[in-house]
């Protein structure tokens, strides 16, 4: 087929052929971002935390009367000590925050002591010798901590503990290709002793903010009293999480009932805390699906609808042609090609439009580069959704009979 009678069709329908040209590129910059977006946030939901979630749950246990931070110590022992004793607990530990809960303590990392600029984020986790063996850590190198090496401190004191266990990803940025264990790191309080390494344990946080140190952390041998209150961290034994969580709150209670646990989420199941972790990502991704959905089917039902215009515009046209011998395959063909032509200058636009906003994305919202492959799926999404508009309108347009040549306007 000549494509030059097309061009020449076009060029009598400039507007029309602009604004379903603008519309495709409109789309397919919108669709590859999202589309983008939506894959990053999906694999932002299902990032591991390294614990055992399936058999964890927490509890937050707010002290009434803000005792002194020895009272709430052994407070916190006689607590630890009613949960393990549960028949479906497995462990329990006290901590000040963990994976996922979105807020907690952070510091710097440094490896000298008048080191100018930080080696590293971290994030800070206060724990006692049941804490690795409660949240089902592993440990790949070194030792944990002995009972009588755990302390407590108030959050007035200076975070300075004498050795310390930090993950993986920690040892791998302050000691690329050496073993961490047996070397010093500095706090913001002083040195501490790495005497262990733990495979993988994730930050509180999954803010972007975070995102440079999430799977750095250090883990403090000290039960970190505030007045307020204290996480407890429990590990059920498997299949038994519901009976667990049940009975602790009530445990909690029969120990000392000068606390509020509250309903809505004083006992969380990891589960529960996963989801609410991530609602505004998956919000998100849902919204951005929801969108690609609209602009293509808004753009389908413009190909059609400006398609439509144009037969009925052309009936005498098309139906001379037929006359002249032109075939039903013939006319198909020839809306198929010019549709196929405008929609392949849109994706031209779109391509460079799809770039231009993902740059700025990137700049203002530290997002991560449009990866060429989304490019060329929207790419492909959009000509064959294009394609797949105008069938209708092509076949229509096959039909007509030759007769429509001898007919008046």
């Amino acid at each position: 087929m000549q494509i030059k009678p097309i061009l020449s069709a076009l060029r009598r329908h400039k507007a029309g052929t602009f604004l379903i040209a603008a519309q495709i590129a409109l789309t397919l910059a919108i669709v590859c971002n999202a589309l983008f977006i939506i894959q990053q946030r999906v694999a932002h939901l299902s990032e591991p935390t390294g614990i055992d979630e399936p058999n964890i749950f927490v509890i937050k246990s707010e002290w009434v009367g803000a005792p002194a931070p020895d009272q709430a110590d052994a407070q916190m022992r006689a607590d630890l000590q009613a949960l393990r004793q549960l028949p479906g607990v497995q462990d329990a530990t006290p901590s000040n925050s963990y994976p996922l809960r979105g807020d907690g303590w952070d510091d710097a990392v440094r490896l000298k002591p008048d080191q100018a600029q930080d080696s590293s984020g971290s994030t800070i986790y206060f724990a006692d010798e049941h804490f690795i063996d409660t949240l089902g850590l592993k440990l790949i190198a070194g030792r944990n901590f002995r009972a009588e090496e755990v302390g407590h401190m108030d959050m007035r004191y200076k975070l300075a503990p004498p050795l310390v266990m930090i993950t993986k990803a920690l040892a791998e940025r302050l000691f690329p290709g050496d073993t961490a264990v047996g070397k010093t790191i500095y706090l913001i309080g002083g040195p501490a002793t790495v005497v262990g390494v733990v495979e993988m344990l994730q930050a509180q946080s999954v803010e972007h903010w975070a995102s440079d140190f999430a799977y750095r952390a250090v883990i403090i041998p000290e039960r970190l009293n505030v007045s307020l209150g204290t996480f407890y961290i429990v590990r059920a034994r498997p299949g038994q999480l519901d009976a667990a969580m049940q009975a602790a709150a009530k445990a909690l209670f029969a120990q000392n009932p000068r606390r509020v646990i509250n309903d809505d989420d004083g006992v969380l199941s990891f589960s529960e805390v996963r989801s609410r972790a991530y609602e505004r990502d998956r919000g998100m991704a849902i919204l951005m699906g929801v969108i690609c959905v609209v602009l293509l089917a808004i753009t389908a039902a413009g190909i059609v609808g400006l398609t439509s215009f144009w037969v009925g515009q052309r009936r005498k046209q098309i139906g001379v042609r037929r006359a002249l011998g032109a075939t039903q395959l013939d006319v198909l063909r020839y809306f198929m090609t010019e549709n196929l032509l405008i929609s392949c200058g849109g994706v031209l636009m779109g391509a460079v439009l799809a770039i231009a906003i993902n740059l700025w994305m990137v700049t203002r919202f530290e997002m991560h580069r449009l990866s060429l492959m989304y490019l060329i799926v929207g790419v492909v999404l959009l000509l064959l959704l294009g394609q797949g508009a105008v069938l209708a309108p092509a076949l229509r347009a096959s039909r007509v009979p030759p007769v429509e040549a001898t007919r008046s306007v």
